[in-house]
């Protein structure tokens, strides 16, 4: 058989699978099946294929999955950002679109707390819309600030994309999460450039407003006590992992734990707030399970199929400059985010991509990153951007095309961002390559 076919078949099943409505998991898993009865030897391909799904899961650096999300839950669910984001709020003084940078220092700071793009939009939506309607803030100052924070957690670590992405890529998944932490912090600092300069325009967008003097003692006391206990967390997951002092898995056990325990101290959490926290994990962490336990199966079958060394030499003989091939793909991964999930494209992309950038050179932890830049823009890209649909619960009477022109110029910040990170590999592989040394 040949390999576009094979490939074709594989790719279609699963897509044909998914648009009837079936959930990702399920959908690659029967794709696994008809590969493995085709490409396998029939009946006794589903044994091999049975060893390979257990294979799969054993993997120790999986443990970090669970916990991420765990760590998550019991920040959104505790609702310690409140008395944080109170905190940043004194230190930032009468600049243009004041609550649209607040959103963004406490997006970025609590993507480093949480994993999940949806529980930092919830949060910072539910805490700063009504503040922000109160102050006069136009929609494009409201819904944009918030949908673009929100999106910062897919970067900075701990990000649970970014755990997958180092299991499907086959990558050190701490050097994977390190690499997100520039090209976070890059992409926040564009947030915040665009939001200065709109404002200053157009300042009717985001009226200014008088903001009553708070004496120093107040800030640092208020800092000391909301906010560098967040830090605190940080440090037990991200600092540890640079360090070399813990495993990625090690330190998202301890990022959980440290998040259970300052829950507790300020007395926000109790036996309905953890089942509500516990549920959550368990739900997610199965259904992330099946997504990686089925992709990594489907990337076997691939290579056991032909279809990957298949397209790695129709590529190569196309004699195509490898930048323009890099480019290529990613554009159809951007072309694919505005009508499929991020796990969606991970593992229908990630396993036809990645072995032929391999063999073109490049770098897999630096193509990683762009990935994850492209897959934040996916999240905000109309028309099944899943950000948009969170901000939608957010404001149900806000019109749908409101929010899109809302969140389009952070689109244009996260692409902006993939094309920095493109021109200056540097910039993602600065701090992984520091570990390395180290």
């Amino acid at each position: 058989m040949e390999w576009w076919f094979s490939l074709l078949l594989l790719i279609s099943g699963t897509v044909l699978l998914l648009f009837f409505g079936l959930p990702v998991g399920v959908s690659f898993l029967f794709a696994n099946l008809l590969g493995a009865f085709v490409f396998m030897g029939g009946v006794s391909g589903f044994k091999l294929l049975i060893l390979n799904l257990e294979e799969s899961l054993t993997s120790f650096g999986l443990l970090t999955v669970p916990m991420f999300i765990l760590m998550g839950e019991v920040m959104f669910h505790s609702k310690m950002a409140l008395r944080a984001i109170d905190a940043l709020d004194c230190w930032i003084g009468r600049i243009p679109g004041r609550l649209g940078l607040l959103a963004v220092a406490s997006g970025t700071v609590f993507a480093a707390t949480s994993g999940s793009t949806i529980a930092n939009t919830s949060m910072l939506g539910s805490l700063l819309i009504p503040e922000m309607k109160r102050r006069g803030y136009k929609e494009v100052m409201t819904i944009g600030p918030i949908i673009g924070s929100g999106a910062l957690a897919m970067l900075i670590p701990p990000s649970i994309l970014a755990v997958i992405l180092a299991t499907l890529i086959e990558v050190s998944v701490g050097k994977m999460l390190i690499a997100g932490i520039l090209p976070g912090l890059l992409l926040a600092s564009f947030y915040a450039l665009y939001i200065i300069f709109r404002c200053r325009l157009q300042p009717e967008i985001a009226p200014p407003y008088e903001i009553p003097p708070i004496p120093l003692s107040k800030k640092l006391k208020d800092t000391i006590l909301y906010v560098f206990p967040l830090g605190l967390i940080i440090f037990l997951v991200v600092g540890i992992i640079f360090l070399g002092m813990a495993t990625p898995s090690e330190a998202a056990s301890m990022g959980a734990v440290g998040s259970i325990l300052l829950s507790l101290l300020y007395r926000g959490m109790n036996w309905e707030v953890f089942k509500k926290c516990l549920f959550g994990t368990i739900k997610m962490t199965t259904f992330m399970f099946i997504i990686i336990m089925a992709s990594m199966v489907f990337s076997q079958i691939l290579a056991f199929s032909g279809a990957s060394s298949g397209l790695i030499q129709a590529v190569i003989k196309l004699k195509l400059p490898p930048l323009l091939v890099l480019i290529s793909m990613q554009v159809t991964l951007l072309f694919l985010g505005c009508f499929m999930g991020n796990l969606s494209i991970a593992v229908i992309a990630v396993p036809i991509y990645m072995p032929v950038l391999r063999a073109l050179g490049f770098n897999p932890l630096w193509v990683a990153a762009m990935t994850l830049i492209n897959m934040d823009m996916g999240n905000l890209t109309p028309p099944f951007g899943l950000q948009l649909f969170v901000m939608k619960g957010l404001q149900p009477t806000t019109p749908m095309a409101v929010i899109i022109r809302s969140t389009l110029p952070f689109v244009l910040c996260e692409a902006l961002t993939l094309i920095v990170i493109m021109i200056f590999p540097d910039i993602a592989l600065y701090l992984p390559n520091l570990m390395r040394k180290g």
